[in-house]
């Protein structure tokens, strides 16, 4: 007899593996508005760069999140200092 309560081994493999891309879930999330909010609130208005990356990160999710995470933050942050 494995397991706990009476859950055998493929259910604690499910519930594991449901809590693990629960927490994976719910990080993204937090990092796409983290960076959603910096991009609306720090991004200069020139040329409507704002609102290129902010409809890129809409419409991309967290895929465009990271694309200006690692594309445009550093750049923006060396031009404009914050």
């Amino acid at each position: 007899m494995s397991g706990y309560a009476g859950i055998g081994p493929m259910e604690m493999f499910l519930i594991g593996g449901s809590l693990v891309i629960t927490v994976l879930w719910l990080f993204s999330l937090v990092f796409w508005i983290w960076v959603l909010v910096d991009c609306l609130r720090r991004e200069s208005d020139e040329g409507n760069t704002r609102l290129i990356w902010g409809i890129v990160i809409v419409f991309t999710s967290i895929i465009g999140a990271f694309l200006y995470y690692i594309i445009r933050r550093p750049k923006r942050i060396r031009e404009l200092g914050s």
